[in-house]
Parts: C-alpha cells; structure tokens; sequence
C-alpha cells in the first residue's frame, strides 16, 4: 500500500470518531470518558495519518506526544497541537480506572470537537498535497 493511501484510510477512520464526537456533543447519556476515548483516537488516527503521509514508520502507541515528536523529528510543525496529549489518558487509563475522571471539570465538548476538527482539516490538507504530489511523480 502506498503511503498516501495509508494515510487516507487512517484520516477516514480518524473522521469515524469524529463523528462519534459531534454525535455525543449534546447528548449525556455518553460519559466523559467515552467522548474523550473518541476524541483520542480520532487525534492519535489523524496524527498517525499525517506521520504516514510523510512516509515515517511509527509505532503501535496511544501515546499522542510520541506521535507529536515525530512529527516534529521529522520536520513538521506541530506546535498548534501540542495542548491535545492531554487526551491521552483517554485511550486507556480514564475508562478503566473507576473514578479517575470524578474530580476533573466535565470536559467542555464544543472545544474538544473545535481541537479535533482543526487537526483534522490540517492533516487533509496536507494528504491532498501530498496524493497530487505522488501522482504527479506516477505520472513521470
């Protein structure tokens, strides 16, 4: 699979918990813990989709500020979203660790989705550049 196809298959999966998100936006019946499990793993999908459309191996991790310094090690700025590794503790401690989440303010989901979105019309962007470019070299 080429890299730029990796990386649209892991930013449409990304936009799948995306969705998830808009869709507990207004609704309590989803704890905070399940929004910001989605929130997590739309960010680390994006992240990881960015990492691929740049063609840098990256590990099997949840670790959203692993996946950031790559980035930043491989020569993208990323600086904008450094504040979202706060969602990692998302990915597993927060949903199975009873009452981890119980002294923390509720989350604030129109931001969270705000964050998200931003990260993910970032990374679009960037595989659009990136898909014309190599279709461009394919076509030479």
């Amino acid at each position: 699979m080429h890299a730029a196809d990796h990386a649209q298959d892991l930013l449409r999966m990304a936009r799948k918990d995306f969705d998830a998100l808009r869709g507990m936006l207004d609704h309590p019946l989803f704890a905070d813990e399940i929004f910001g499990f989605h929130a997590q793993q739309a960010i680390e999908k994006s992240l990881k989709a960015w990492l691929a459309a740049r063609s840098v191996s990256f590990p099997l991790t949840h670790d959203l500020s692993r996946l950031l310094g790559l980035l930043e090690e491989n020569g993208s700025d990323v600086s904008t979203f450094w504040p979202l590794v706060q969602y990692t503790v998302f990915a597993v401690q927060a949903r199975y660790e009873a009452g981890l989440m119980e002294t923390e303010a509720p989350i604030d989901r129109r931001a969270v989705i705000d964050e998200v979105q931003q990260l993910l019309g970032t990374v679009a962007r960037l595989i659009g550049a990136t898909v014309g470019e190599t279709r461009e070299r394919d076509r030479r």
